[in-house]
């Protein structure tokens, strides 16, 4: 999975730049404005949004967090999960401040920008967080599979909801999922090379000690 993951941020990290530079062109416009008529009003898919509120999240990463230092003592995994969701949360809203896009018509004012979207890109980095320590523990590839499976298909659900309930632009949950999974890759590069270090480390000083015991 990691040949495919990895190689995808740098196509992801283009796109929310191409995003960037032509959202306020025409041909971007008149794409928000037919997936606004194709997938707007849809019910079902409205509600899903909540699987992205702020309140959601905190509960599954804070379960996270506390999974993570009492079962595993695993201090740079809590590190991980800060990073992803915590600091990815923080990106999103300096974006939303610098760039000002003001949201679609919406009957219900809303305090914050449109672009990118917090639950496209803070959506996705929970959710691809929690299967990245639950697919490290599955048992077997199609286990691994699954959950990451699960956790793609409920990003794209949350994202596509903003769109159905009429509170962010198609380019605006596209942005964010771009941006969060090039967010969540380069913290889970960084957390890999760690993991490798403190395991040669380990290796390293329990050949010592094998050394001076004879």
């Amino acid at each position: 999975m990691k040949r495919i993951f990895y190689p995808l941020a740098m196509a992801t990290l283009l796109g929310f730049f191409g995003i960037l530079f032509y959202y306020q062109q025409e041909p971007v416009r008149e794409l928000d404005e037919r997936a606004a008529s194709l997938i707007g009003g849809i019910g079902w898919l409205d509600a899903m949004s909540f699987i992205g509120d702020q309140w959601v999240i905190f509960t599954v990463s804070f379960s996270l967090l506390l999974f993570l230092w009492i079962f595993r003592k695993d201090y740079r995994g809590m590190l991980f999960v800060f990073l992803t969701v915590g600091a990815g949360n923080a990106l999103n809203h300096l974006l939303k401040e610098w760039f000002e896009r003001p949201r679609p018509d919406f009957p219900q004012e809303l305090a914050s920008y449109s672009f990118p979207s917090n639950h496209a890109m803070v959506g996705l980095l929970y959710l691809f967080t929690l299967a990245y320590f639950l697919g490290g523990r599955a048992a077997n590839k199609s286990t691994r599979l699954l959950i990451w499976g699960t956790a793609i298909a409920l990003s794209v659900v949350v994202a596509l909801s903003r769109v159905a309930g009429g509170e962010h632009y198609l380019s605006d949950v596209l942005a964010g999922m771009f941006l969060g999974y090039t967010w969540f890759v380069l913290v889970a590069i960084w957390y890999e090379m760690r993991e490798r270090q403190f395991r040669k480390r380990r290796q390293v000083q329990s050949e010592e000690a094998s050394v001076r015991e004879l």
